[in-house]
């Protein structure tokens, strides 16, 4: 039997450290002197040391590895645990070196002097969203998508059933186009609603990772900060991975018609409006490593 402060010295592990594994359970002396009090550890117990200070190092919580070493460090259950901790190491890994890209990057446009043609782009999650949506070709992008969500908010106003968030467009061409668009124009709608008029009521799906920014001011802007962003995509090593996002967090209409859409995202001045671009994004080929 060694004392603890022996069994520290044997073990190279600090006589704090294992009175807080013998308090956690982790560790228990192999006997307790009821006298003093004094803990005393057997050199038998050095190998579930060993396994416990090695798992806490591969990065498991303390309370995963009492959980482990309780029910015994053989067999199936620590192989499912350490595959299950090499997946999140792996997704880890690929978060951090996003980030290092998008660091990089951003220090070489600081360095370089170039002026900044984007609003600061952030990468966020998306929730799923139910909508009521109209999808089609348009002959002229501005016309044709005003006219597309005129009616679509009339079917929804007449159904009662508008949601309070923003309306959206989803452009679903590979390139931008002016003319002969493939666009979807959406309406947040209740939970509960069904088909609308000819409106397809679905949910759009969540998206994992998308690059977001918003600006203020006209639409005029969004040729140039389209550009801007895919070469911000392209030094981050990102690429779409599906159809970009329109949200219209400000806005105005062309008539006076009441289509019952939530006041906060009406405005008169071309100069108040306010939008969003979500692009949904994935690692570029040949940048998973």
């Amino acid at each position: 039997m060694f004392r603890i402060r022996e069994f520290s010295r044997l073990a190279r592990v600090s006589v704090k450290t294992l009175r807080h594994y013998d308090e956690m359970g982790l560790l228990e002396p192999a006997f307790v002197d009821p006298e003093t009090g004094y803990r005393h550890y057997a050199a038998r117990q050095v190998p579930r040391l060993q396994c416990i200070l090695a798992l806490r190092d591969q990065g498991f919580a303390l309370e995963h590895i009492r959980e482990l070493v309780g029910r015994g460090t053989k067999g199936t259950s620590l192989a499912g645990a350490l595959r299950a901790k090499c997946l999140e190491l792996e997704r880890q890994l690929d978060a951090d070196r996003r980030r290092l890209d998008i660091l990089r990057a951003r220090l070489h446009e600081l360095e370089s002097g170039a002026p900044a043609t984007l609003p600061d782009v952030t990468l966020s999650a998306l929730p799923p969203v139910r909508v009521a949506a109209r999808r089609g070709r348009v002959s002229d992008l501005d016309d044709g998508i005003e006219g597309m969500f005129e009616k679509l908010e009339a079917e929804v106003a007449v159904a009662g059933i508008r949601a309070s968030g923003p309306p959206l467009i989803l452009y679903h061409d590979r390139d931008h186009r002016e003319s002969d668009a493939d666009v979807e124009v959406a309406v947040p709608v209740d939970t509960s609603a069904g088909r609308v008029g000819r409106a397809r009521v679905r949910v759009l799906p969540a998206v994992a990772s998308a690059a977001c920014f918003t600006y203020a001011g006209g639409y005029d802007r969004w040729p140039e900060l389209s550009r801007s962003l895919l070469a911000w995509l392209q030094a981050r090593h990102l690429t779409p991975a599906g159809p970009l996002r329109e949200v219209f967090l400000q806005f105005g209409t062309a008539t006076d018609e009441d289509y019952c859409i939530p006041h906060a995202y009406l405005v008169e001045r071309p100069e108040d409006f306010v939008t969003e671009m979500q692009v949904p994004v994935r690692a570029a080929k040949g940048k998973k490593r």
